[in-house]
């Protein structure tokens, strides 16, 4: 009997979301604020990453956006989508 080839584990959280950081800012070219939330699916991970887009002074007028970050099992970016803009001074219109 053959054994089942063995499948890689999922990363841990903390590497899913070090990996949808850096890969976001290396293809989008922009500085990742923060990560907004996080969540395991069935195909690896998704992460919702505020990203800044344009740096204004005062710092509260600066101009961030949420991008939806989707990764596999294996921390490999699969695909990515701005959600929303907004400025950092605004409060969440979402309850």
């Amino acid at each position: 009997m053959a054994a089942e080839p063995s499948r890689p584990q999922r990363l841990r959280p903390t590497e899913a979301i070090r990996e949808g950081r850096e890969q976001l800012a290396e293809l989008t070219g922009k500085e990742v604020d923060s990560v907004s939330s996080f969540r395991a699916t069935d195909d690896g991970w998704l992460l919702e990453v505020e990203v800044l887009e344009l740096s204004r002074v005062p710092d509260t007028m600066s101009l961030l956006a949420s991008y939806e970050v989707a990764l596999d099992d294996q921390g490999i970016l699969t695909g990515y989508r701005r959600i929303k803009r907004y400025e950092r001074g605004r409060s969440d219109d979402r309850h």
